[in-house]
């Protein structure tokens, strides 16, 4: 039997624009890196992590299954964004780990290859979108053939409908372009609304609608699926394969949209992967994040039969300070060419993150106000969904 590789160092680094990376060291001196990232909810990530120190320093980091399941069921309380965004952190790290003490990329412990590359989208627009078509002309030439923009600015519980052919002029623009267009709803939407403004797009064929309504509705969206043939999309604010379960058995959804960075890690989304294609449900994981949710994802893409395109932050509206490539060694890694990146193929994740320079940024960035999404109000001073 081989000697366990023990667990000696879990550390986090709360870095621009708004990620959170986790280092994890072992007593061999592997280095693997994850990321657990929960955007606005950062000082509460952190306290979960001072507890994933306490329990799993001196584990055996060859042992992923056990660590996780661990850290899930342990504890009287599970699940949860909070909890799981932690623990997806440290297990993707620990996968990073493994690939690199075996010297082979993640997915070729996870059964090997399905594609030789991979598509992906980035965003066009910002929270409240206006002017999309130059953004649109920008991701073509940076090679992408399809794209992302939020569907409406603050809407409310049931709005004039005129809000609804601004969304539809700027979909065709961007179609006009020649690029397939997925439109996020953002849970922003109450099903009166959403029902009008899917309808609206439909003729258009929308690549996807995302989260046309909030993720406690799975009864109300299985309805709105029903309206419309366009694909239904979700599931960022879906934490675990258990959280998914009534969207799948009540057909609410066409594509699952799991953020590895929430999930569970890489553990988790490889067991997505296979339950979702079960019910013909294609995957397209979210990840508006940083360079190591997007390598995790990676890993999945490139095995997972169902897989269709992945989302990547390049140049993200939210990405102020830092961006995608900021912290790689290699920034070309990630280039996209005709829609689609080739696989990584380097041991572990397959990249190299600069640490030097990710302990600089944590160090200026721990001291400064964590990221906070906007709060919105309408004009009769009631809270809006963001």
């Amino acid at each position: 039997m081989p000697s366990p590789n023990r667990i000696t160092k879990i550390e986090i680094f709360r870095v621009p624009p708004r990620w959170l990376f986790v280092r994890v060291e072992t007593e061999a001196g592997i280095v693997g890196w994850g990321e657990g990232t929960l955007e606005g909810h950062t000082e509460a990530i952190e306290g979960a992590y001072q507890d994933l120190r306490e329990r799993f320093i001196g584990w055996d980091a060859d042992q992923i299954q056990d660590i996780w399941q661990h850290a899930y069921r342990s504890r009287f309380y599970r699940g949860g964004p909070v909890l799981m965004s932690a623990l997806s952190g440290l297990d993707i790290a620990l996968w990073d780990i493994k690939g690199k003490k075996h010297g082979v990329p993640v997915w070729q412990l996870l059964g090997g290859k399905v594609r030789d590359r991979i598509r992906v989208y980035s965003w066009v627009g910002g929270d409240k979108p206006a002017d999309v078509l130059d953004g649109a002309a920008m991701r073509r030439a940076q090679g992408f053939t399809a794209v992302k923009m939020n569907a409406t600015d603050a809407v409310d519980w049931i709005d004039s409908p005129i809000l609804l052919q601004d969304t539809v002029a700027r979909v065709r623009e961007v179609q006009s372009l020649g690029l397939d267009v997925g439109i996020d709803f953002h849970g922003r939407l109450h099903k009166g609304m959403a029902k009008q403004l899917a309808k609206a797009l439909e003729p258009l064929s929308p690549f996807f609608i995302e989260e046309p309504l909030l993720p406690t509705q799975p009864e109300e969206i299985a309805d709105l699926a029903k309206m419309v043939s366009t694909p239904i999309a979700l599931g960022e604010r879906l934490y675990s394969r258990y959280d998914f379960r009534p969207y799948l058995e009540q057909r609410a959804i066409d594509i699952a949209q799991p953020d590895v960075a929430h999930c569970g890690g890489i553990s988790e989304l490889h067991r997505l992967a296979s339950y979702t294609e079960t019910y013909d449900v294609a995957l397209a994981p979210h990840c508006p994040l940083g360079p190591i949710a997007l390598a995790a994802c990676m890993q999945i893409d490139v095995s997972a039969p169902n897989f269709v395109i992945q989302e990547m932050s390049l140049q993200m509206h939210y990405n102020e300070g830092a961006d995608l490539l900021t912290y790689l060694v290699d920034p070309t890694i990630f280039a996209v060419k005709n829609g689609y990146v080739e696989i990584l193929t380097g041991p572990g994740l397959g990249i190299e993150i600069n640490e030097s320079l990710v302990r600089s940024a944590a160090a200026k960035h721990s001291s400064e106000r964590a990221w906070r999404n906007a709060v919105w109000k309408g004009e009769d001073g009631s809270l809006r969904e963001w």
